[in-house]
């Protein structure tokens, strides 16, 4: 009788420590788990922090035009323009139209724009 509750006993000892290692590896899967979940997170945040890093590259050809016709108080002329941002005619005639046709910019007059 003896030997039975010693090996019951020892037995009991072996399904707690069981269970507490059962209890960690719980508690190791629960903290990788919010850290998957949150990787996608984390990533969505880098791609909102490169999405204000692409105006640091070289500004558009029509971003530029933009910026300088929204810096000018009175309006900007082409030759004005072309003095700023040193594009040739072809480029600004282009920026222009696209701008125009955007509703950003309108003529007030022949050659001078000025923002919306």
């Amino acid at each position: 009788m003896k030997k039975l509750k010693d090996q019951l006993k020892t037995i009991s000892k072996s399904l707690t420590s069981l269970s507490n290692q059962v209890e960690k590896i719980i508690k190791q899967v629960d903290k990788l788990q919010p850290k998957k979940a949150a990787a996608p997170k984390k990533t969505a945040a880098k791609k909102k922090v490169a999405a204000k890093k692409a105006p640091a590259k070289q500004p558009t050809v029509i971003g530029t035009v933009l910026n300088a016709i929204k810096r000018s108080r009175k309006g900007i002329t082409i030759a004005q323009l072309k003095e700023k941002t040193d594009f040739n005619s072809k480029q600004l005639s282009n920026a222009l139209h696209k701008l125009s046709k955007k509703g950003k910019i309108q003529a007030k007059s022949r050659g001078l724009y000025v923002k919306k």
